[in-house]
């Protein structure tokens, strides 16, 4: 059995994750932290640059599921594509927690 396929799938799943902060922050116009920020990650970046991150980030998660479809979600495929979801949200979650305004 090939690795590839989980392995796109665990990506899948957090490429789709990551793109909704970044997309929902760049449409509603406001700033949001993005690898190409100063500091990367910590920096925030324009609205449109988090529209661009978000929709490379779901158009390479859409791409990964078109080459390595799932055929139905209760396969291994399914649950590391929900595993590589979850756990990025729970990274993310925490990540940018302190930076919510008190």
């Amino acid at each position: 059995m090939a690795i590839w396929p989980h392995v796109a799938h665990l990506f899948a799943g957090a490429l789709t994750c990551n793109a909704i902060p970044h997309l929902a922050n760049g449409l509603s116009g406001r700033p949001f932290p993005t690898p190409f920020a100063r500091p990367p990650g910590v920096g925030l970046s324009s609205s449109s640059v988090n529209v661009l991150w978000g929709s490379a980030n779901a158009l390479v998660g859409a791409g990964l599921l078109l080459r390595f479809p799932i055929a139905t979600p209760l396969e291994a495929g399914g649950a590391l594509f929900a595993a590589g979801f979850v756990l990025l949200g729970l990274y993310l979650s925490r990540r940018f927690s302190d930076r919510i305004p008190k």
